[in-house]
Parts: structure tokens; C-alpha cells; sequence
């Protein structure tokens, strides 16, 4: 079976419910059997740095070791970009600076680093921002020129307003439900593009957002977050069951048609369509 392409959209901060009460365009998809719905629990401590980590190599903070917003290296593990170059696969990313620093070059100048067009490098084609209030919809024309330009195999796109507003007004304000309103009109822009090219289209979080304003802990508002999935490969609809947010690397390899990392866990997400043995 061929390779399928696959974009992977991380939106920083988004709240599981919030994303339920406030995404009228997802939840069109999911209404028209376009798209699942499953409530995803982040692994701890629920922050950024150690939960891109996560998310792109499918292992949990104690075996990668970026337990910290504070720890600047790359990765020691088998990425999600990792996997796709071994493949034959080209990458690219639209995403805040710290992705860089995780899987192409670290620390991240600022004065330099912003636009990577490099085949040697696990992105093939990065451009990294690194103000928290960078506007989305300028991050989502960037994750356009990318599809358009690169047509990537995987295109790894991180939006950051949600976060930026979380940590400004909290997550109990109108300038929090507001973003995630505005981000929605944003996919609802975006995703189309992204079908329209044949992409296989994963929209989930890296953890919620408090009433405090904050995130890092084990609550029900920092952990539990959305994963919407787009794909002819997985049976549309909402899902009951939560899922490890573990499940979402191998679940791109699924859908990449790729062999996932070894570290990466057993893929055990309810919906996946049986499909040719990679």
C-alpha cells in the first residue's frame, strides 16, 4: 500500500470542553461523518515542552526526559520526523520555536533560524516563530505556503493564541472561549486546503488551560484535551472511551503507512479500519 500524507495539527492549550462547546466547524465534521471525536488524557506534568515531546515520539516524559519547560536540547528519541525521513518520507513544520530546538537545531536563534529549508534536517522545511502571541491565522497562512510549496508527506502545525489568552484571562473567560472560537475559523479554513490535497488530518492538544490561568497539573482541565481525526481509515463519530495521548505518534504512523518507532506503544485507538500489513 502506498503512503498516505498526513497533517498533525497541535493547538496549544485547548481544553477537551471547551473544544466541545466552542468548535461549531469540527463538530460539523464529526456531525456529517467526516471525523471522530475522542477525549485524549495528556501525560504529566502537563506542560509544553514535555508534551510536544510526547506527542511526536510517543513516549511518556520519564523515558525522554524533557520534564521540564526549562530543559533546551534535542531529542533523544525516534520522532514522528524521525520516522518519516527513515521512510523516505519529506517533513515540515509550521510551530513554535521549541519544536525546532527538539528535532533540528538547538538553542534556536532567533535572528536565524526562523525559516529551515533543509533536507538533512528531520524538518525538511520548518518555519518556527518564537512570540507566544504570533497570530494564528498568520501561523495557518505559513502552514499553507508549506502545503502548497513542499506538499510535505508530514506537516506537523502548532498554533499558539489559545495558550496566550489561557495564560492572560484564563481559561474561564470570554477572551479564552473567544480564541478557541476563532482558532475553529481557522480550521474551517485550513482543513478544507488540506483535504482538497489528499491529507489524512489529526487536530488534537498538547494539554488544557485552568481557571487559574495555568497548566502543569493533574486535573481534568489540564489533561483532558481533543483529538479529532480526519481520515477514511478511522470510523467517524464520537468516541467514548479516553485515550493516551501515547496513541497519537503511532496513530500517525497508521495513517503515514509507516512502521511506528520502537519505543512508541501498541496502537489501541477504537475505530481504526483494518488495513494492509506495512
Amino acid at each position: 500500500m502506498s503512503n498516505n500524507k498526513v497533517v498533525l495539527i497541535v493547538i496549544d492549550a485547548l481544553r477537551f470542553d471547551t473544544a466541545c462547546t466552542h468548535m461549531g466547524f469540527m463538530q460539523h465534521l464529526v456531525e456529517r461523518k467526516m471525523a471522530a471525536r475522542y477525549k485524549v488524557c495528556s501525560e504529566v506534568p502537563s506542560l509544553s515542552r514535555p508534551l510536544y515531546e510526547t506527542i511526536l515520539t510517543g513516549t511518556p516524559p520519564i523515558v525522554h526526559g524533557v520534564v521540564s519547560n526549562m530543559i533546551t536540547r534535542l531529542s533523544t528519541q525516534t520522532s514522528l520526523f524521525h520516522v518519516a525521513q527513515q521512510n523516505g518520507l519529506t517533513t515540515a513544520a509550521a510551530a513554535y520555536y521549541w519544536v525546532s530546538e527538539l528535532y533540528n537545531r538547538a538553542p534556536f536563534v532567533h535572528m536565524e533560524d526562523r525559516l529551515q529549508l533543509d533536507k538533512e534536517l528531520p524538518i525538511n522545511n520548518g518555519l518556527f516563530y518564537f512570540e507566544d502571541h504570533y497570530p494564528d491565522s498568520h501561523l495557518f497562512a505559513d502552514a499553507t505556503w508549506l502545503l502548497d510549496n513542499k506538499q510535505p508527506d508530514f506537516l506537523y502545525v502548532h498554533p499558539m493564541n489559545i495558550d496566550d489568552d489561557g495564560h492572560k484571562y484564563t481559561a474561564d473567560s470570554a477572551q479564552y472561549r473567544n480564541r478557541v472560537l476563532a482558532t475553529d475559523g481557522l480550521l474551517s479554513l485550513f482543513i478544507p486546503k488540506c483535504l482538497a490535497h489528499g491529507y489524512e488530518v489529526i487536530v488534537t492538544a498538547d494539554h488544557g488551560m485552568t481557571s487559574d490561568g495555568n497548566h502543569g497539573g493533574t486535573t481534568n482541565e489540564d489533561r483532558h484535551v481533543p483529538m479529532f481525526v480526519i481520515s477514511n481509515r478511522v470510523k467517524p463519530g464520537i468516541k467514548d472511551e479516553t485515550v493516551s495521548q501515547l496513541q497519537v505518534a503511532p496513530l500517525c504512523c497508521y495513517l503515514l503507512n509507516i512502521k511506528p518507532a520502537d519505543d512508541m506503544v501498541s496502537l489501541l485507538v477504537d475505530g481504526i479500519r483494518p488495513t494492509a500489513k506495512i
